[in-house]
C-alpha cells in the first residue's frame, strides 16, 4: 500500500470523520496548535528575551498596547509590564514554561498511575487494597493543596541557593504526585477486566511472568482511556501550575510562566495597567479551555456508550 493510500485510509477513518464533522473539536485543535506553535517558535517570534534582565529597559515600563512610550518612543504590540518587559515576548516564553511543566507533570502522573493501576488490578489482594486506600485518602483532599504541600516539603529539603534553580522540577514533581489517582483507578478497573480474557490466560500457560504479561499484553489494551484522561489532566496541570505560580510558590520570577505573569498583572490591575493582567489571563483561558474541549471530544468519540 502506497503512502497516499495509507494517508487516505487514515483520513477516511471513523475517528477523523468524527473530527471533521465536529466544529468544536476543529476550533479547539486549531487554538491548541496555534499556542503550541507560538511556544515552540518563541525565540523567533518574540521581540526580546524576557528572561534576560540585562536587556530590559525600565524606562519602557507600563507602556500601553500599541502606544509609543513617553520616554523612549518604543511601541509594543501588547504593552509592557512594570519592568519594561514586552508582554508579547513574555507570554510566548511563559507558554513554553507552562506547557513544559504541564506535559512533564502529566507524564510523571501517567507513569505512577499506570504502574500502580496495573499492579493493583492484576495482583489484587493486599497490594490492591494498599494502593487503593492510599488513592482514597489522597482523593479526599483537593489536588492543589496536595501539590502545595509537596512543593513546600521539596523546597524545604533544598538549600536556599538552589531553590530557584530547581523550582520548575519541584513544580513538576508536586503536580505529578497530586494527579496520579485518576490514572491508577482507570487502569486498575480495565486491568481487572482484561486479566480474565483468554489471551491473558494463554500467556500464563506459555509461562510468561507477571511483569511480561502486564507490559506486553495488558498495557496496550488499557491505553485508550488513559490517553483521554491524560488530555483532560493536561489542562488541570496547566491550571495547577498557574495557580501555584500566582500564589508565589511556583515558577521563579526569572522564568515567569503564565501564572507568574498573571500574578504580576494583578498587582497593577486597579492602578489602570489592565493589559499586564488581561493578555496572559486570556492566553491561559484559551489554552486550558481548548485542551479541555479536546479531552471531552476524545472521551465522547472513543467511548461508544456516550454516543
Amino acid at each position: 500500500m502506497s503512502i497516499g493510500q495509507r494517508l487516505y485510509q487514515w483520513w477516511d477513518s471513523d475517528f477523523f470523520y468524527a473530527f471533521r464533522t465536529s466544529p468544536v473539536a476543529i476550533v479547539a485543535f486549531s487554538v491548541v496548535m496555534l499556542l503550541f506553535g507560538g511556544a515552540l517558535l518563541a525565540p523567533l517570534l518574540s521581540v526580546m528575551d524576557p528572561f534576560d534582565m540585562a536587556a530590559l529597559n525600565l524606562m519602557n515600563g507600563f507602556t500601553p498596547p500599541m502606544q509609543p512610550n513617553a520616554f523612549t518612543g518604543d511601541t509594543f504590540l501588547l504593552g509592557t509590564d512594570d519592568q519594561g518587559r514586552d508582554l508579547w515576548s513574555a507570554i510566548l516564553h511563559g507558554l513554553r514554561v507552562s506547557l513544559f511543566v504541564g506535559f512533564s507533570a502529566v507524564g510523571l502522573a501517567m507513569a505512577i498511575g499506570i504502574s500502580l493501576g496495573l499492579l493493583a488490578g492484576y495482583l489484587g489482594g493486599w497490594v490492591d487494597a494498599l494502593i487503593m486506600r492510599v488513592a482514597d485518602v489522597q482523593v479526599t483532599f483537593p489536588s492543589i493543596l496536595i501539590a502545595m504541600l509537596i512543593f513546600g516539603i521539596a523546597r524545604g529539603l533544598l538549600p536556599p541557593e538552589a531553590r530557584n534553580d530547581f523550582a520548575i522540577w519541584v513544580l513538576i514533581l508536586s503536580i505529578g504526585l497530586s494527579e496520579w489517582v485518576q490514572f491508577a483507578r482507570t487502569v486498575r478497573g480495565t486491568t481487572m477486566v482484561e486479566k480474565e480474557k483468554e489471551y491473558v490466560q494463554a500467556a500464563q500457560l506459555l509461562g510468561l511472568s507477571r511483569l511480561q504479561i502486564m507490559r506486553r499484553h495488558i498495557l496496550p489494551n488499557v491505553m485508550g482511556p488513559v490517553l483521554v484522561i491524560a488530555t483532560i489532566t493536561l489542562a488541570l496541570a496547566i491550571i495547577a501550575e498557574a495557580t501555584l505560580s500566582f500564589l508565589g510558590v511556583g515558577a521563579p520570577p526569572t522564568q515567569p510562566s503564565l501564572g507568574t505573569l498573571i500574578s504580576i498583572g494583578q498587582d497593577f490591575l486597579f492602578s489602570g495597567e489592565w493589559w499586564i493582567l488581561l493578555f496572559p489571563a486570556l492566553t491561559l483561558l484559551a489554552l486550558a479551555l481548548s485542551v479541555n474541549l479536546l479531552g471531552d471530544w476524545l472521551r465522547d468519540t472513543l467511548n461508544p456508550r456516550l454516543q
